[in-house]
């Protein structure tokens, strides 16, 4: 909420009560159709029931006295991806969110690689024996 609310949008309190639900899957964003946006149809209405607009992203998060349901930034994308607030992408809005979308969650990649890691110590360990 903190992203949505950064701009001083009074709303963000309300928002968040409708959009505290599980969100659907991040797409990078088609080179096909054109800019970013939240994904096909379906993800679409999904991203409408938790009260965000998929049609595309926002630059900024809302202002003061905005109405309507709020577009995601490239930041709020990279937040719900499980990326650091640290981390940098480099390129515009588009590029940006493509990088966010099609990226494997850092999350899970870290528990990817822990459990290979794992697997690998064990393995390397029977053989030792």
């Amino acid at each position: 909420m903190d992203l949505m609310a950064a701009g001083g949008w009074e709303g963000a309190g309300v928002w968040m009560e409708k959009a505290n639900d599980i969100a659907p899957t991040l797409v990078g964003g088609s080179k096909k159709h054109g800019g970013p946006d939240l994904g096909p149809t379906r993800a679409r209405k999904a991203w409408e029931r938790l009260c965000v607009d998929g049609k595309g992203l926002a630059n900024d998060c809302p202002a003061p006295g905005f109405l309507g349901m709020p577009r995601l930034t490239v930041q709020m994308a990279a937040r719900i991806q499980g990326f650091p607030e640290s981390w940098r992408f480099v390129g515009g809005k588009t590029s940006t969110y493509r990088q966010v979308g099609n990226a494997f969650p850092p999350p899970v990649a870290t528990a990817v690689g822990k459990s290979i890691q794992e697997s690998l110590l064990s393995r390397r360990a029977a053989v030792a024996v």
